[in-house]
């Protein structure tokens, strides 16, 4: 007896719940639970589950005039309250990123070659593991090669980054 009526204690409680979502209708990208709005303007009705929308923000208006009256000349990869740096000050900083680049590429070649030879154009040698177990030994051989590509990957992401600098500065004497 306790039992049948916990559980139509809960079945009452969970009704309401059930019965507190209106009825949504969609009209076009736009929602409302209005029967009479949603009847003039010719909304659908929504079916299937509850309807959650969540309000975005509206990004500023691009064409809005600067403080002075006439729009600012603006760079496109830069905001215009960016703070600016001096020419000199840029080289330099063109110069670091081009040989942290060089000295990473370095790096990834003599990698990538090691990778190389290991994967020797698709038959590792085999090791003691290897000689017990053949599918580790065709799983090393797939590692390797996925290794081998993503290191090719990675080289021409650096080369890629390289040719976006400037080209550096001409020694003066």
């Amino acid at each position: 007896m306790n039992k049948t009526l916990i559980t139509l204690l809960l079945i009452a409680a969970t009704v309401p719940a059930v019965q507190a979502q209106d009825r949504i209708y969609r009209c076009g990208n736009e929602y409302t639970n209005n029967a009479q709005q949603a009847k003039e303007r010719g909304c659908k009705l929504v079916e299937g589950g509850n309807v959650t929308v969540v309000q975005g923000t509206r990004p500023a208006s691009a064409a809005a005039p600067a403080a002075g009256g006439a729009a600012a000349p603006s760079s496109a990869t830069s905001p215009a309250n960016a703070p600016r740096v001096s020419n000199n000050e840029q080289k330099s900083r063109d110069s670091d990123a081009r040989a942290i680049l060089e000295s990473e590429l370095r790096k990834a070649e003599t990698r990538h070659v090691e990778l190389l030879k290991e994967y020797n154009n698709g038959a590792p040698e085999r090791n003691a593991l290897d000689l017990r177990n053949p599918q580790r030994y065709t799983e090393r051989t797939a590692e390797l090669k996925a290794s081998v590509a993503r290191s090719e990957s990675d080289i021409a992401g650096i080369k890629r980054e390289i040719a976006r600098l400037p080209a550096p500065a001409a020694p003066t004497n």
